[in-house]
């Protein structure tokens, strides 16, 4: 059996090569999957002309539809975010709004291509909301196919109104290490159960 694969999505404001706390809690995300025996990059969305829509093409240049197809070549996918105004970032919401087309992309059997594949969640931030963020992500992500496993986020908030963040924190704060580590390790493992017994189909 080949190993799973991950493509984690930083749904940060920031272009590359500016620092990004989503860019550092991802980059530790891949880190524990990697030591599961998962495969895989992270990409940053806004670095990537993706066009507001919810198709799968939405035409004149649009860079969602490659972008999608490297999703959809790997068994894990985890969005990274920042936290705005207690939040997702637009640029998350964005990536939302384009998984919503999944909805009617279908194979022979019926079911959404997105089936059998893992989802996980990131959330940094310097105010309170990562369990909306957390729940919001989870439902969408859930919605459009994907499965999601015990503990499947990590996340890190600083107080608020402060300019600590979490990029600027050295060690990495325990607790966010350790949920980072289970994360991955539920993921790995679903994602292994997933490729070896897929979901029925509806036939």
């Amino acid at each position: 059996m080949t190993s799973p694969t991950c493509l984690i999505l930083n749904c940060t404001l920031k272009r590359s090569p500016d620092e990004s706390s989503s860019a550092l809690l991802g980059s530790q995300i891949l880190t524990a999957l990697t030591d599961h025996g998962v495969k895989g990059e992270m990409v940053r969305v806004v670095d990537h002309d993706i066009r507001f829509g919810v198709s799968t093409d939405e035409g004149d240049g649009d860079a969602w539809p490659l972008l999608r197809e490297r999703m959809l070549a790997a068994d894990v996918l985890v969005l990274v975010t920042p936290i705005w105004l207690g939040q997702p970032s637009s640029v998350c919401k964005m990536v939302l709004e384009r998984l919503d087309a999944e909805l009617s992309e279908t194979d022979e059997d019926g079911r959404m291509r997105t089936y059998d594949k893992v989802a996980g969640i990131g959330v940094v931030g310097n105010e309170d909301g990562a369990h909306h963020v957390t729940a919001e992500l989870c439902q969408a992500l859930n919605d459009v196919g994907f499965t999601i496993p015990a503990n499947g986020s990590t996340y890190w908030v600083g107080e608020a109104m402060q300019a600590v963040d979490y990029k600027d924190k050295n060690p990495t704060p325990e607790k966010t290490a350790g949920t980072t580590t289970t994360m991955a390790r539920h993921l790995a493992h679903l994602a292994g159960l997933l490729v070896t017994s897929p979901y029925p189909s509806g036939e």
